[in-house]
């Protein structure tokens, strides 16, 4: 009895030895940053008037800790799209999932000093002021920071659902949107975790004076919703992930940073005129170059897809 009592404490102790040691791995595990980089990017506005947005950001933070190598910079949001983007600063973080990042923006000057700091460079070359009734815009988009992975956060300033136009007989005034449309037009993605979407849309029917294309998440496109405008600004094609213009002859596109999942691809056509620059004009009906069903895209981070339609007309 006296050595089954000894041996039986042994095996406790070792039990216990084993707990402390499988606690302590799980602590360092908890504790283990990962260097995590910020960048910013733009989907495209659909505005002929828009020459160019600058933002002046003086400060980045998530969850109350600003970006580290952060300097205050004035970016040209209009020139980061097609999958361009700037980098901001990086942090080491956790691996899990963040939901807290707060964008300080300076209104009355830029970095340089002169004034505004946030505007809209018309084709005019009229600076036209940006303001919001904050300087602090806090996303509410979350992103997560993966364990033993490349972490770039990717930072979505959609400026087509940012800012908004503000028409009169005599002139035409941009502006930031609500605080709530400004927070829900911004989105964070993980580009370990994302896809691309890029391809050609020929319109040999010549249906539009320009055509953009959206990329919705399967299931989330009511096209009467969609198209008549939502919230206080306004804000068309507001439940889209995405947004991308078809470009030049080849009428080439590119959809980036797409996280995983299905996708249906919206193609809208749009006309100008003189006095409203580009307006919607109508859905366009297209079909796949190469069989590809356009309504099921399944995109993830192994693949870059490519997607060549044919417009065959609008929707009536």
């Amino acid at each position: 009895m006296k050595n089954l009592f000894k041996i039986s404490g042994l095996a406790v102790i070792a039990l216990m030895a084993m707990v402390s040691c499988s606690k302590n791995d799980d602590t360092a595990m908890e504790g283990e940053s990962y260097n995590t980089t910020f960048e910013v990017t733009d989907a495209p506005i659909d505005n002929a008037n828009v020459e160019a947005v600058f933002v002046t950001i003086t400060n980045v933070t998530v969850d109350g800790k600003s970006l580290e190598g952060f300097n205050a910079t004035t970016v040209n949001l209009a020139a980061l799209v097609d999958g361009k983007t700037a980098v901001l600063g990086n942090l080491d973080l956790q691996a899990k999932t963040y939901s807290n990042i707060v964008f300080e923006l300076d209104f009355d000057k830029d970095v340089n000093g002169d004034a505004p700091g946030c505007y809209v460079e018309k084709a005019n070359g009229e600076k036209d002021a940006l303001v919001a009734a904050s300087n602090k815009i806090n996303i509410t988009d979350s992103f997560e920071v993966l364990a033993q992975a490349k972490n770039v956060i990717v930072i979505d300033f959609d400026l087509r659902k940012t800012i908004k136009e503000e028409k009169s007989a005599l002139s035409s005034d941009f502006d930031f949107v609500t605080m709530s449309e400004l927070s829900a037009g911004i989105r964070t993605v993980n580009k370990e975790t994302t896809g691309k979407i890029s391809g050609s849309a020929s319109d040999s029917k010549n249906t539009s004076d320009k055509i953009i294309v959206y990329a919705y998440k399967k299931g989330t496109f009511n096209a009467d919703a969609e198209t008549k405008g939502k919230g206080k600004s306004g804000v068309t094609f507001a439940n889209a992930v995405t947004s991308a213009e078809v470009k030049g002859i080849s009428g080439s596109y590119s959809l980036d940073f797409l996280e995983e999942g299905e996708y249906e691809l919206i193609f809208a056509s749009y006309k100008e005129d003189e006095a409203n620059g580009f307006s919607f004009n109508s859905l366009l009906e297209v079909e796949s170059a190469t069989g590809l069903k356009l309504g099921l895209i399944d995109v993830n981070s192994a693949l870059k897809l490519t997607v060549n339609v044919k417009v065959t007309g609008t929707v009536q």
